[in-house]
């Protein structure tokens, strides 16, 4: 089989092969890297060729297509990401204004933390036998 043969790819693969391809030239990509670039996807994804003949039981993993448009060069502009930071503040701001007394302030967080900390103090020291206690123990027990 000469290098670049396809006969050993489905033609599912083919498809997503093309897809791929198409969407690379949208891009601005030429069409040779684009080409390039959409088998080499396929490989990663499915493993190679899926035909009968071809090897089997590798299974797919559409783990890299899912980070798309995560990973790699950023696919919003500066501007564009900090307009959309700034927007999403002052979303915040709304709603928390909108709820007003929904969350308590951290002083008030606060205190009740040290008061729940007391309380579960005062439990732990409340099992133990005082120091006078234990000795006295000892002792009758000689």
């Amino acid at each position: 089989m000469p290098q670049g043969d396809k006969s050993s790819y489905t033609s599912k693969q083919r498809r997503q092969a093309e897809h791929i391809e198409e969407g690379y030239e949208r891009r601005g990509v030429s069409k040779k890297t684009a080409e390039a670039r959409a088998w080499a996807t396929v490989n990663k994804s499915t493993g190679g060729g899926k035909k009968s003949g071809s090897g089997r039981g590798k299974k797919t993993s559409n783990a890299s297509a899912k980070k798309g448009g995560r990973k790699g060069g950023s696919s919003q502009s500066t501007a564009k990401r900090s307009a959309a930071g700034k927007k999403a503040a002052a979303t915040r701001k709304r709603n928390a204004a909108k709820k007003g007394g929904a969350r308590r302030s951290t002083a008030k967080r606060s205190t009740a933390k040290r008061s729940t900390a007391k309380r579960s103090t005062a439990k732990r020291g409340a099992g133990k036998k005082s120091a006078a206690r234990k000795s006295s123990g000892r002792r009758s027990s000689r």
